[in-house]
């Protein structure tokens, strides 16, 4: 069993409240569990405005199948919001 996961570091600089916030992640996370078979939630920052911390993993039996999926969910997230990435944690095991 391998199992992939990444975290994500985005920025939004118009969000000005939590609430804002909370609908641009919750819009993410949405789309892509719809879309892709990976569980993905929030997972640090929840108390900052314009920082956003996502957390995906996914079960494969393959380690390039794993990246591949992980690549795919990172390049949809980058296509579907205007918030900046950042930086990029990825790890195969």
């Amino acid at each position: 069993m391998i199992i992939g996961t990444t975290k994500l570091y985005l920025f939004a600089n118009w969000v000005h409240s939590l609430k804002d916030k909370r609908m641009i992640v919750k819009s993410i996370i949405d789309k892509t569990k719809n879309k892709f078979n990976v569980s993905i939630a929030e997972i640090e920052d929840q108390d900052l405005h314009q920082s956003i911390v996502i957390g995906i993993a996914c079960v494969s039996t393959d380690k390039r199948h794993a990246d591949s999926i992980i690549q795919n969910v990172i390049n949809f997230i980058e296509d579907n919001t205007d918030a900046v990435l950042q930086s990029i944690e990825t790890e195969i095991i």
